[in-house]
């Protein structure tokens, strides 16, 4: 492999831990604090693509899409929460995965009952379609763009958990639900703001996922494993951990899978290599776990509550 194509897989990688970021951030909130596990959160990322696809034939505006997408999944996160999800909250993690698990099915037929099983595509803005010189490498300026957008919703949520009152109530809630719900706060209403803001930030992934990947029934799974991993790696309710999680599993994940195979066809014959580089590669985020929780159960950022 040559340098450039490194360096182009290196760049792949930091923007597939942004789209990976995106999802985790939320998701590690809803679990650390919520103490709450949501597999369908995916299912949100896939609907997020759905209602910018759908914005996108209305108004023909990339933008407005992604604003579609944000708003409208906050709105149905509120939805779900208030309707569905709230009475889970102090049920045991069995009931959580069952019940999200047939959340899933139900978004999956959703989206083919109203969409269809064919796949959808949608298109950046004209100037976003280009290319960029890249340390004399030209490399699409909207994966470019994905990374930028990554890293203001990282500083975004760094301000609002660290600097703002509601972030205050945030890492209390965090720390301690029962005093905080007995000096006044209403829990359920701060827990739900968590919630539809992880589904928030899910649609906004999966919008952002529609100009390079085709969108379509059950995307969201994929990308809930990775999501999963990250969360594992970087520390359950940590958004530092999340976004530098994301960044390692992203990096990893890209570089084994374009790295690997090559270096394999080096080093064996050419049939053995084609058979087994590909499955190494895809295990490579699994070995990093396991290695990650042999030495730091807690993942490499894990909450310090007070």
């Amino acid at each position: 492999m040559t340098l450039t194509l490194f360096f182009i897989q290196l760049l792949n990688g930091l923007q597939l831990g942004m789209m990976l970021f995106l999802m985790a951030a939320g998701l590690t909130l809803v679990f650390g604090i919520m103490n709450f596990i949501n597999l369908a959160h995916g299912s949100l990322y896939m609907m997020g693509a759905y209602f910018a696809a759908l914005a996108y034939g209305v108004t023909d505006s990339f933008f407005l899409s992604l604003l579609a997408a944000v708003l409208g999944m906050f709105v149905l996160a509120v939805l779900l929460d208030r309707i569905a999800l709230a009475h889970l909250y102090r049920r045991d993690h069995l009931d959580q995965v069952l019940a999200t698990f047939g959340l899933i099915l139900f978004a999956n037929g959703a989206v083919r009952l109203f969409w269809g099983s064919a796949p959808l595509y949608m298109e950046a803005p004209d100037w976003l379609s280009q290319s960029v010189s890249v340390m004399g490498i030209n490399y699409p300026t909207y994966r470019i763009a994905i990374i930028v957008v990554g890293l203001l919703v990282a500083l975004g949520l760094h301000l609002l958990i660290d600097r703002t009152r509601v972030g205050m109530l945030i890492r209390a809630g965090a720390s301690n639900r029962t005093m905080v719900a007995a000096l006044g706060i209403n829990i359920g209403w701060l827990t739900t703001f968590i919630f539809a803001l992880g589904a928030a930030l899910a649609g906004l992934a999966g919008a952002m996922a529609g100009p390079i990947l085709s969108i379509q029934p059950g995307m969201g799974e994929p990308i809930l494993i990775l999501t999963l991993i990250v969360i594992v790696i970087g520390g359950i309710g940590s958004i530092r951990g999340a976004l530098l999680g994301a960044l390692v599993v992203g990096v990893v994940d890209t570089l084994g899978r374009a790295v690997l195979p090559a270096l394999l066809f080096q080093l064996f014959d050419p049939t053995v290599a084609a058979a087994v580089g590909p499955a190494i590669a895809s295990v490579g985020v699994y070995v990093l776990m396991a290695a990650v929780l042999a030495l730091k159960p807690e993942g490499l950022f894990p909450v310090q509550h007070a």
